[in-house]
């Protein structure tokens, strides 16, 4: 699952990679210096780093993602990349994700009530105005439903040409990669099934989604990391705080 994203980093020769507050982003950046060597990670407190910090890091502000850092800007100077379309992809986490890839991280309904959560900070921005975004997530049915309890940050809305009826300017959702497949998105702007990670039956995957999962015509296994791959993240996280 964390390297599967440094693949769609590659894709379509991206100068630009946006890195949410959580910071899967830079194991994501640090993967794909394997075969994406000109991505430049961004970071929504105004970090740029064109190479991934020299130790790990757990939160944005870090020393050692300030150390070295391409540049260091205000967060409007990194969200104006944003707003003018510089940015080729971005990277988001959430609570739920639904069948349109629209996210929620404000509020849950769990076994002792409503649950609030952090909301959105950066991520709205980054789904509204990127061109293209990918969500990790654990693959359930409580976290995969048929509709977001919230729409914290927009999908593809109710389906077909919704962001352009709403007057969003570009992108949308490019995958939902999950811990046992990876999701894409239709023209009708409904999620498919694209891919199986080794090891993962259908049936597991169907019955822990939400909805009525479409299979892909082309589905098929997920790629597994390389060992140039793997061996750039256990370099950088070395004991596995975010790769247990």
């Amino acid at each position: 699952m964390t390297t599967t994203p440094a693949v769609d980093i590659s894709k379509k020769t991206p100068r630009t990679v946006e890195s949410r507050g959580y910071t899967l982003g830079e194991l994501m950046v640090a993967s794909a210096k394997t075969h994406a060597p000109n991505a430049v990670g961004l970071f929504e407190n105004g970090v740029i780093r064109s190479t991934p910090a020299s130790e790990l890091i757990y939160t944005m502000a870090d020393p050692p993602n300030i150390l070295g850092a391409t540049q260091c800007l205000d967060m409007l100077g990194v969200m104006s990349l944003l707003q003018s379309g510089r940015v080729h992809l971005g990277f988001l986490g959430a609570a739920e994700v639904d069948r349109f890839g629209n996210l929620n991280s404000t509020e849950v309904r769990g076994p002792k009530g409503l649950v609030r959560l952090p909301g959105s900070g950066g991520a709205c921005d980054i789904a509204s105005l990127a061109q293209r975004f990918v969500v990790l997530l654990e693959h359930s049915k409580q976290r995969l439903p048929e509709r977001v309890s919230y729409i914290t940050s927009p999908g593809n809305g109710d389906g077909r040409d919704w962001r352009k009826r709403v007057g969003l300017p570009r992108g949308g959702p490019a995958a939902v990669i999950t811990t046992k497949s990876i999701l894409r998105f239709a023209e009708d702007g409904e999620a498919y099934l694209a891919s199986l990670h080794p090891g993962v039956e259908l049936d597991d995957v169907l019955v822990n989604t939400g909805w009525k999962l479409r299979a892909g015509d082309s589905m098929v296994s997920t790629a597994e990391p390389t060992v140039a791959e793997l061996t750039a993240i256990r370099d950088y996280d070395k004991g596995g705080f975010w790769t247990k």
